[in-house]
């Protein structure tokens, strides 16, 4: 016969029920497996749109096998194999700003030093997995790291 009431008192916060599986350490579990895919950034100069407006946070993905391939076929690498990293940003970014419609007219439009930022991250990212830099300070010369996603402007915490 089975029982429908038990008299055994519950769990507390941090530990099972007896006889049941930890369900918050299941999650934890869960959570450790899970991958980072999409890192926020800050461009050094931004995005200008059409009307004027400028757009400095973003955010990277991931890069997939399927988006280094593609890039190949595009004529447009064909003929000239450096704009094979504009293309491949621009698959690889979700958004800049509020502009969620990336594609290579949009990297194209960004100021240099802004797609050498984006070639760099990307980098980190894909090939380092992570997005932090060792940096030495001009002043007094110590070496420590800056994380790049991190959205802050120097000298702000």
């Amino acid at each position: 016969m089975r029982r429908l009431l038990s008299h055994t008192p519950t769990a507390g916060p941090d530990e099972a029920a007896p006889g049941r599986s930890d369900v918050r350490s299941g999650a934890r579990e869960r959570s450790r497996d899970t991958m980072r895919t999409e890192f926020p950034f800050e461009l050094p100069r931004g995005y200008v749109d059409e009307s004027g407006a400028v757009h400095r946070t973003g955010v990277m993905r991931l890069a997939t096998a399927r988006d280094e391939l593609i890039p190949l076929r595009d004529d447009r690498v064909r003929e000239n194999a450096a704009y094979l990293s504009v293309v491949l940003i621009a698959r690889v970014v979700t958004r800049i700003g509020t502009v969620d419609d990336i594609h290579p007219g949009v990297i194209e439009d960004l100021f240099a030093s802004d797609l050498a930022f984006l070639q760099d991250f990307y980098r980190r990212i894909n090939a380092e997995g992570h997005t932090r830099a060792a940096v030495t300070c001009p002043s007094c010369h110590e070496n420590f790291a800056v994380d790049l996603a991190g959205g802050g402007r120097p000298g702000e915490s």
